[in-house]
């Protein structure tokens, strides 16, 4: 607030010398104030040698203006300043004084702050072209994010160099490639690991607590965003839980995504038993001189022959070709059953199980107090249920559409 009688300056920045000022173009030294001409009778201002009420008002109660209907520039259209570059004062050197309150008919003076009077017009062309060119920027920049969202989600949808988990189940948000969690203290959800903190040997159980120890062979690599491990053929291509996963007295079901490389032999994804013989084993093995995918159950202590039961899938692209396989157990039934791709490849009757005794196994199998079978090629979603899925959930599951959803007793290496 002022008292009128000295009221707030604004320090304007110097002017670039020759410049005319703060902006406005040069020109003579004005004569009456801030670019107006000396009036004689009008505008409020007094004559030479007068010093009246400046803001005197003609009869009709209004400011009088010149027939234009505007304020007088200099020819350069801008206002005049005195040659130091500021405005003009009244001849005793003091401000003018604060302005009258506006009233009806009053035309609001030209400053600064409006250059170049107020009838010139704001360049509406120019300001719609700032427009326009900003909202091309905006646009250009959101589809920029778009491509790179899409880029980053087409690069984690592979599976097996192609990827990606299918049945969508149990499914985990990932943000890093990395087998270890994020580091304390950092934003977002945590990200996905497939071992156990602290030791890249054992594979993280994420729906129980049954850690699987590698070999030194079956190694974990990168799959997308996410893992599989992958296996050399050889003897220390295996991996094992610490203790039996199936229970295969009941109904159960085993499944994971395989990729197999070995273009002849027996290569088994998973078994059960380390004993003299396994309980069941899933995976790939000769039939009629070709591979086929085979799932085995063993129904006596010694492991004989005569007392396995077997259900195959032939004729299938065996090498190099990602598949999903489901083998299931219904006690009730009393039947195996094998399922490719979501497929029912066969079901037989068997008596039951012979549980042998051991741990999980990924990558072998026991035959005769001999590993055989040892893995080559990769795997990843491996997953065990306490249930023996219908040919339509087999179905689901492969399209990811299960509802509800049964969980897991446990499973490795999501995607």
């Amino acid at each position: 607030m002022t008292d009128g009688t000295n009221p707030p300056s604004h320090p304007q920045p110097e002017p670039a010398p020759g410049s005319g000022g703060y902006g406005f173009p040069p020109g003579p030294p004005a004569q009456g104030g801030y670019g107006y001409p000396t009036p004689s009778a009008g505008y409020g201002y007094p004559q030479p040698g007068q010093h009246p009420n400046p803001y005197q008002q003609d009869p009709a109660g209004g400011y009088a203006q010149d027939p234009a209907g505007g304020y007088a520039q200099d020819p350069a259209g801008g206002y005049a300043q005195d040659p130091a570059g500021g405005y003009p004062q009244d001849a005793a050197g003091g401000q003018w004084p604060p302005a009258a309150p506006a009233q009806p008919g009053f035309t609001r003076l030209a400053g600064p702050d409006l250059p170049g009077g107020s009838s010139q017009q704001p360049d509406w062309e120019a300001m719609a072209d700032r427009s326009a060119a900003e909202q091309r920027r905006k646009r250009l920049w959101m589809l920029g994010g778009g491509v790179t969202v899409l880029a980053l989600l087409a690069g984690g949808g592979t599976f097996f160099l192609l990827g990606g988990d299918e049945d969508g189940q149990d499914a985990q948000p990932s943000n890093s490639a990395s087998a270890s969690p994020e580091p304390e203290g950092s934003k977002g959800p945590a990200a996905y690991t497939a071992t156990v903190a602290g030791d890249d040997t054992l594979l993280r159980d994420s729906y129980g607590s049954m850690g699987i120890r590698l070999g030194p062979d079956l190694k974990v690599g990168p799959l997308g965003k996410r893992f599989q491990v992958i296996g050399k053929g050889n003897a220390n291509s295996w991996g094992q839980s610490a203790e039996p996963v199936v229970d295969v007295t009941k109904s159960f079901t085993v499944t994971a995504r395989a990729y197999n490389s070995a273009t002849k032999g027996s290569r088994i994804v998973m078994s059960q038993g380390d004993g003299e013989s396994f309980s069941f084993e899933l995976g790939v093995n000769e039939v009629n001189g070709k591979q086929a995918w085979i799932f085995r159950v063993q129904t006596g202590d010694k492991g004989a022959a005569a007392t396995t039961r077997t259900v195959t899938a032939e004729g299938l692209s065996m090498v190099k070709t990602p598949t999903l396989l489901m083998a299931t157990y219904d006690a009730e039934k009393k039947a195996i059953a094998l399922y490719v791709d979501g497929k029912k490849a066969g079901e037989t009757p068997v008596p039951p199980i012979w549980q042998a005794p051991g741990p999980l196994q990924l990558g072998r199998s026991k035959h005769h107090n001999i590993w055989t079978g040892p893995w080559q090629g990769a795997m990843h979603s491996i997953k065990t249920y306490d249930m023996a899925f219908t040919e339509d959930q087999a179905a689901r599951y492969k399209e990811g559409k299960l509802d509800p959803s049964p969980k897991p007793t446990h499973a490795w290496l999501l995607t």
